[in-house]
């Protein structure tokens, strides 16, 4: 049996890491990973993530750390994307309400601004990029996303961000009322993840 690819990845958020690490579990894929923390992440220079773009940010992100640190690191920028409002919350997602605001903030922001918005004018999609990088090289940067729409109110008690208002067509519920293991099939995130694994198997 093929022995585990240790891949390494760039944050200090273990809910972070935990979500990885079922997805891998999940995913149907010939090469076997096990995922960590980046050692000692909180005492590394920080990356500054100010590029205009997910993929440069996740990109820029996995270039920066794996210069530091032995071995195959991953970083990831997500979030979401409403074209009615010019494409915000976008790569400023996380602090759209302001930096280090609860993510009950953003939703009343967002919801604030989509205040007279109807129909198509609520449609939105969160997006995930990932790269994998080692010694300074980039080895593979992949994007996906998930289409759906902004309610007017929130929904569900699970996910977190934007789940609760971000509305899944194809299953009549919002993120925050999927269970763990249906988000992860839909989510921007999941998608995203398996194409990074897929990429992987290639390489090896």
């Amino acid at each position: 049996m093929r022995a585990p690819v240790e891949l390494f990845l760039a944050s200090s958020n273990l809910g972070k890491l935990k979500e990885y690490r079922v997805l891998a579990e999940a995913a149907a894929t010939s090469v076997p990973v096990e995922l960590a923390l980046l050692p000692e992440f909180g005492s590394l220079p920080a990356f500054e993530e100010n590029a205009p773009t997910f993929a440069e940010n996740a990109a820029g992100k996995a270039l920066h750390y794996s210069r530091l640190c032995e071995g195959l690191v991953f970083a990831d920028d997500s979030g979401l994307v409403v074209p009615t409002l010019g494409g915000a919350p976008g790569v400023h997602s996380a602090r759209y309400a302001g930096v280090n605001s609860p993510n009950s903030q953003g939703i009343q922001k967002l919801l604030k601004e989509l205040h007279d918005k109807v129909a198509v004018e609520r449609a939105a999609y969160f997006v995930c990029a990932i790269a994998l990088a080692k010694s300074g090289r980039a080895l593979a940067v992949v994007t996906d996303r998930v289409d759906g729409e902004i309610l007017e109110w929130p929904r569900g008690a699970g996910g977190f961000g934007y789940d609760p208002v971000f509305y899944f067509p194809p299953l009549k519920k919002t993120f925050a009322e999927l269970s763990a293991e249906g988000k992860n099939q839909h989510s921007h995130r999941g998608k995203a993840f398996r194409k990074l694994l897929a990429a992987l198997s290639s390489m090896l």
